[in-house]
């Protein structure tokens, strides 16, 4: 059986890659919030399911206004999260399990608290220290520009001298100007420390935004429209006029980072979360001198269809074949709704989200998971008083942190094994979860959790060796079918049962008897 873990120079073509959202994993130290020892603790339940790599979202020092997506030191831990002796452990303990450990990097912006924007503020306009940033003037009464930001309202916001800064994100992280050199420089220190600690690889937060139009002219937009800066918004509304997005002077900036990882070795890489407005711009990002991946969001973002699978399948193999680079799929991840109550809830939702994960485990590339959906954990609705994310409170708008409540380890009742302490932890567990912690699950053949890791189990047995070619077939409109090698898959996502092709049932999504009924996945051979 084919090893993914084994002395692979491209380990991450074909890897599953498991996302820990750090503050919601595990905790060691009872204050309700996970940390790096509550992760290194809980390594094992990792390896037991079979997944090959963590990527870790950001755990550097952070004022926490974003969730530690705002850094104020990119090369020291947080002490909310540890010391940089415990991720000196847990890269060590990750590798004595066989785990590569993939590391969050954030590079369009920093903190309002980073020693960069503090000297910004303190050296005023004109200066060497703001020319690291975007900081603009204005007419009275006015903006810099007509931008919006991700997270609700204007793009920009303004000091007690008169000028603006832009911040794509929560006014607390301010855009760093990538056209200053010092910028480059920085981010390549970065890199040199988390490799020279150990790192397997980086996951890039908002790869395509580190340059903007040097102009920063006005966004485009119908007449009477609201500028619009987020991703999932421009694809809904199809704006196409995005020049804070996708330039293409972040190709150099990914060609020198291409360079460094490999003078740190043949086994590091790195992979891109890129917005992009077609699959062929995403393929960009991964030409052979740049960087490994990039997240494909197609996936995540199709209906539950037949059609729409096939679509997103066919384009993402046609985009990445051409420039030999692997695709990634995934389902869930922090910032979205997720997948289970994407596809309706209930038992109907958890039934096609396994389905959809069996169907995605099949295809050639990486496959990256999200903590919790190995459980079948489904979108909480968090009340209004215990919600943390940052567009929330400019938006008044529900947020992510239904996707980020902490994940039940055991026991009958909240922090449910989260950590040692007896309390909530920072978002309040549902009291009904008791059935679906780790412990409730393990050894229940029919859990969603043994589903997983019977998945992973038998993935491994054909993940290196059944090739890159995928070919579809017809068995009828509402049925997603496709062979790869001698593995033949089949979605059922219409409202009736359908006859199975020949061949040996490897596995299942749900119970089959004869015929793949409803909303259920099979792999055969």
């Amino acid at each position: 059986m084919a090893d993914v873990n084994e002395q692979r120079t491209d380990w991450w073509r074909n890897a599953v890659v498991y996302q820990v959202y750090v503050r919601s994993f595990a905790d060691s130290d009872g204050d309700g919030v996970g940390d790096l020892p509550g992760i290194t603790s809980r390594l094992p339940h990792l390896a037991e399911l079979g997944v090959d790599a963590l990527w870790i979202t950001p755990f550097y020092t952070s004022p926490q206004h974003d969730h530690g997506y705002d850094v104020a030191d990119y090369c020291d831990v947080d002490p909310l999260f540890g010391s940089l002796s415990d991720a000196d452990d847990l890269l060590a303990r990750a590798h004595e399990l066989g785990l590569k450990v993939v590391v969050d990097l954030v590079p369009n912006h920093t903190s309002d608290q980073h020693a960069w924007f503090q000297a910004a503020l303190a050296a005023g306009p004109g200066s060497p220290e703001r020319a690291r940033y975007l900081f603009r003037d204005a007419p009275e009464g006015e903006l810099p520009n007509n931008w919006s930001s991700v997270f609700g309202g204007p793009a920009w916001t303004r000091v007690e001298d008169g000028q603006y800064y832009l911040h794509l994100f929560d006014s607390t992280q301010p855009d760093l100007d990538w056209r200053n050199p010092e910028v480059p420089e920085m981010f390549e220190g970065v890199l040199r420390f988390w490799l020279d600690r150990g790192v397997d690889g980086f996951r890039v937060d908002v790869a395509h935004g580190l340059f903007k139009e040097e102009s920063l002219r006005d966004q485009v937009v119908e007449e009477g429209a609201t500028p619009v800066s987020g991703a999932a918004e421009m694809v809904e509304r199809q704006v196409t006029d995005e020049p804070m997005w996708d330039q293409p002077e972040v190709h150099d900036v990914y060609r020198s980072w291409h360079r460094i990882l490999d003078e740190a070795g043949p086994d590091r890489m790195a992979v891109a979360e890129a917005w992009t407005q077609t699959v062929e711009s995403m393929a960009a990002f991964v030409r052979p001198d740049e960087l490994d991946q990039t997240f494909n969001f197609a996936w995540l973002l199709a209906s539950w269809s037949a059609e729409s699978f096939a679509g997103v399948i066919t384009d993402t193999l046609a985009s990445v074949g051409p420039v030999g680079a692997s695709p990634t799929w995934v389902l869930s991840n922090h910032d979205v709704v997720r997948h289970t109550t994407r596809y309706g809830g209930g038992a109907r939702g958890l039934a096609r989200a396994r389905a959809a994960t069996l169907t995605m485990l099949a295809l050639p590339g990486s496959c990256y998971l999200y903590q919790g959906e190995e459980l079948g954990l489904e979108q909480v609705d968090v009340a209004p008083e215990d919600r943390q994310d940052p567009s929330w409170f400019r938006t008044g708008e529900v947020g992510r942190d239904g996707c980020r409540v902490p994940i039940p380890w055991g026991g009958d009742a909240a922090p449910y094994a989260f950590g040692p302490g007896t309390g909530q932890p920072w978002i309040p567990q549902p009291a009904d979860w008791a059935p679906l912690t780790v412990e409730a699950q393990t050894g229940d053949p029919a859990s969603t959790l043994e589903f997983y890791r019977d998945a992973l189990r038998v993935r491994r047995e054909f993940a290196w060796t059944a090739g890159d070619e995928v070919t579809m077939r017809q068995l009828g409109d509402d049925v997603l079918a496709f062979t790869r090698g001698p593995l033949t898959v089949v979605l059922n996502c219409g409202d009736t049962p359908v006859e199975l092709p020949a061949g040996e049932l490897l596995l299942a999504s749900g119970p089959v008897d004869g015929t793949l009924p409803p909303d259920t996945a099979a792999w055969l051979r």
